[in-house]
């Protein structure tokens, strides 16, 4: 099995987002996110340690009938092979002017860069300032990094629309579910389309991250249908099919036993291949089935970092924790004190 690491949207400004006066939201963002320094620093000792990039794609291919057949995997001589992945790339709107990017665009080089406007300013920065543009920067120095084009995947949900854009018509469209609409709706649809073709041009994948970040586990089967539709409805037109279901909390629809019922029934026939959980106590964990490859991720974050300072040995696998850490994150590490 190869190791899968996985990132929420990074932190720009650590004093704002740390230091609101919302604890429960300060909280939070201690808890599941990390920040720009974190990130860069992350990102260098990862490839000091001899990993490069793979796609999921590279470990297994499903045959006409759907039944799924192990491939294999070479890399370079001396590497090791790694998966990266970023969730929740949405920019929500409970984050605005709370220290994140705004949203990706298409800069006038073709890159794909992000939008940042300051706390308190109304100046739109673009540059380099969450995982994909900082990946692909760090890839454009050291190619070696993604020998084979492929860089990470993005699990997108739908219900705040898709890359810092307000572009579900279920939620922003007439009829839709907000109280506020999105005059620009179909403005928004091509300029996300725009950045995700962008992106898959230059190595990243989507995965479903579910449209409403439902629980899979807690959620019947009816809710599961409803909610896949309204993302195939909303994302797919933008980002293109998938068969990367990637679950919300992490909450997967079986625990060591192998998929069977009406759920794994339902996701297999909408299309869904790989499929992945979340578990930060092993470095690696995988589980083959007749239709799918499920594959465990290592959550990158304040919980995560504080578990490696209290003796959690999985993180210094890839890179040593303490010397990550961004001055600016308060002593807890993390938003929970339990």
């Amino acid at each position: 099995m190869v190791p899968h690491l996985f990132f929420h949207s990074l932190v720009v400004d650590p004093k704002t987002a740390f230091g609101l006066k919302n604890r429960g939201k300060a909280a939070g963002y201690l808890d599941y996110m990390v920040t720009v320094d974190e990130f860069n620093k992350v990102l260098q000792q990862v490839y000091d340690n001899g990993y490069v990039l793979v796609s999921p794609h590279q470990l297994g291919k499903v045959d006409a009938k759907g039944v799924m057949h192990p491939t294999p995997l070479k890399v370079p001589k001396g590497k090791k092979p790694l998966v990266f992945s970023i969730d929740d790339v949405s920019y929500y709107e409970y984050m605005e002017g709370e220290g994140f990017p705004t949203k990706l665009v298409v800069a006038p080089d073709g890159s794909v860069q992000n939008e940042y406007v300051a706390p308190g300013s109304t100046e739109k920065k673009i540059g380099a300032y969450d995982v994909m543009p900082l990946v692909d920067a760090f890839v454009k120095e050291h190619p070696d990094f993604a020998p084979f084009g492929h860089k990470g995947v993005i699990a997108l949900t739908g219900y705040n629309g898709v890359l810092g854009y307000r572009s579900s018509p279920s939620m922003y469209g007439p009829g839709g579910d907000a109280d506020h609409k999105n005059p620009n709706l179909q403005t928004d649809i091509a300029e996300a389309t725009k950045v995700a073709n962008a992106l898959k041009a230059s190595g990243w994948e989507f995965a479903s991250h579910s449209w409403g970040h439902i629980n899979f586990t807690k959620s019947s089967l009816g809710r599961i249908k409803t909610d896949t539709a309204r993302w195939k409805k909303d994302v797919e037109p933008i980002t293109g099919p998938t068969d990367l279901l990637i679950y919300p909390f992490g909450a997967d629809i079986s625990g060591l036993p192998k998929y069977a019922g009406p759920k794994y029934d339902f996701l297999k026939g909408a299309g869904y291949n790989f499929y992945f959980n979340v578990d930060g106590s092993t470095p690696q964990w995988g589980q083959w089935g007749k239709g799918y490859l499920r594959e465990a991720r290592i959550n990158v974050d304040g919980i995560s970092l504080k578990a490696a300072l209290e003796g959690r040995k999985v993180l210094s696998h890839f890179f040593d924790p303490k010397s990550v850490l961004d001055p600016l994150r308060p002593r807890s590490i993390s938003g929970t004190t339990s």
